[in-house]
């Protein structure tokens, strides 16, 4: 297009005449070897830089975007992308209180981070396109090359994708949070680290289990709401209205303990015979607590309600029914009447 010029010559060439820029060009400088090659001089450079503005303008105005949803997330409104599953229900009753501002607001900045990340791969990766467009590269063996290496990391790296994929959705759904105590099936503790393609699960042996997110088919989390403690009790043969008389009176004392009321949602309740077997009935208790004290609270209902049955004489019945008759009471050595000979 551009024929050789010198600082003698003139006139621009009949092809610079006919473009309307470098005739424009011309007619403002009056110089021909300027006016045919302002078009890489002036205008490529131009156009990149326009490209270039563009892009930063866009991926500014989407990490805006991306930060106003974040903070207003932290704050506590809640769009509809960043809410837990559950609370999406029209039905779902939340409670307030047990949703913790700090664990909402470390999810927000990790879905936030992502989100930044792929809009910066996204806006550049365009941008360098176009850029190599102006620069009259021949784009169509780059993408056909991309396109078989995003085939081949397709097939070759699916267990990553899929990993990272559940990681997101798993941000997103709020299914746990660093802190909680979850059953995934392979290990169950508490969450010591959550990532998008690893979950990090500390067990109760020390152990410390790390988890791909997308071997991750169930997740059971404990730490979410309220949690309710079932404590199933052997009674022997003994009466099972002065059993459940006396567990019932032992349950109630928990709620006066001020150390521990604050952890019980609903008072303990005595549900009466779950089952019986050989030994007898088993009766039930349970009680509604927070999650953070459902431990606590098991362990002390336990106990009060293994005491109240031993001051009560109970436990010694249970003791005295295993005794079937015919077996020997005797010392070693001595035989009952149709006990073993």
């Amino acid at each position: 297009m551009l024929r050789a010029l010198t600082a003698d010559d003139p006139t621009p060439s009949a092809e610079c005449q006919a473009d309307r820029w470098c005739r424009n060009v011309y007619e403002l400088t009056h110089s021909a070897w300027f006016a045919e090659g302002s078009y890489w001089i002036v205008l490529k450079p131009l156009r990149v830089v326009l490209i270039l503005l563009l892009a930063f303008a866009a991926r500014w105005a989407l990490h805006r975007t991306i930060n106003r949803l974040v903070r207003t997330t932290a704050e506590g409104a809640m769009p509809t992308l960043l809410k837990p599953l559950r609370e999406r229900l029209p039905s779902a009753a939340v409670d307030p209180e047990q949703f913790v501002p700090e664990r909402r607001r470390q999810r927000a900045e990790a879905i936030g981070s992502v989100l930044r990340s792929m809009v910066t791969a996204f806006i550049f990766g365009i941008a360098l396109l176009m850029v190599l467009k102006e620069f009259s590269f021949d784009l169509a063996p780059l993408l056909a090359s991309a396109g078989i290496a995003g085939v081949a990391l397709g097939f070759g790296a699916q267990s990553l994708v899929k990993d990272l994929i559940a990681g997101l959705f798993m941000l997103i759904e709020d299914q746990y949070g660093v802190g909680d105590t979850v059953d995934l099936g392979q290990a169950t503790g508490v969450v010591e680290a959550v990532g998008l393609r690893v979950t990090t699960v500390r067990d109760g042996r020390g152990v410390l289990w790390y988890i791909r997110n997308g071997e991750i088919v169930r997740v059971g989390n404990k730490s979410q709401g309220w949690a309710m403690v079932v404590v199933d009790l052997p009674i022997g043969f003994a009466s099972t209205e002065e059993a459940t008389a006396v567990l019932r009176t032992a349950a109630a004392s928990l709620v006066m303990d001020p150390e521990v009321a604050p952890q019980i949602v609903e008072e303990p309740e005595v549900l009466g015979v779950e089952q019986i077997t050989v030994d007898g009935a088993v009766i039930r208790t349970v009680v509604k607590t927070t999650a953070a004290g459902q431990f606590t609270i098991g362990r002390e209902l336990r106990r009060r309600l293994a005491e109240a049955l031993e001051n009560s004489g109970i436990t010694a019945q249970i003791a005295a029914a295993r005794w079937y008759p015919g077996m020997s009471t005797g010392s070693p050595g001595e035989t009952g009447t149709g006990g073993a000979t």
